[in-house]
């Protein structure tokens, strides 16, 4: 009994008549759909980036990155040297370059830097205050002043950086003009 064909007779594999050709409207209409959806998330992002990015103040040589990479060497040749100048002067010069470059993207509202730009006035505070009255006995409180300074700047900062946003999204910056010859 296990050796017992089925009674069913199998069909030889045939071509079938071919498909019709799927509609082009409504791949076009699918597309354009997804286009409307993507665009109308990225317009309500407020993280990433939105449009090309901002221009610098000093033309095409790149300042920023310049001062970033001259602080690095400082702080690197300080920091093996123990020379403690050269440290400071290469955390200042890369932290110059860091401010240049995050205040431009975050101020023309291509990319929110909002919680870089309330640290470093609070980082600036503490480091006064630690300064001038020393170290308290009580550690918790070196986080009183610096976390009081970041959450003053952060929602101004935050608030400036969505009118900034809408106004690039809405109207988008225009290219460089090209010099009169």
């Amino acid at each position: 009994m296990a050796s017992q064909r089925s009674k069913r007779k199998r069909r030889k594999a045939t071509r079938s008549a071919p498909r019709a050709v799927p509609s082009q409207r409504r791949e076009q209409r699918a597309e354009r759909q997804a286009t409307v959806e993507r665009t109308r998330h990225a317009q309500s992002r407020t993280l990433g980036t939105a449009g090309e990015r901002p221009a610098s103040p000093f033309g095409g040589v790149p300042v920023a990155e310049l001062a970033i990479l001259a602080g690095i060497v400082g702080t690197v040749v300080g920091f093996a040297t123990g020379n403690s100048v050269a440290l400071i002067v290469g955390v200042l010069v890369c932290g110059g370059g860091v401010l240049e470059f995050t205040a431009r993207e975050h101020f023309s509202g291509y990319r929110s830097h909002t919680a870089l730009l309330a640290a470093l006035p609070a980082v600036i505070v503490e480091v006064a205050w630690v300064s001038a009255f020393g170290v308290p006995k009580v550690r918790p409180l070196l986080l009183l002043v610096p976390a009081s300074v970041f959450v003053v700047l952060f929602w101004p900062l935050r608030r400036q950086f969505a009118r900034a946003r809408q106004a690039r999204i809405t109207r988008p910056p225009r290219p460089p003009r090209e010099p009169r010859r």
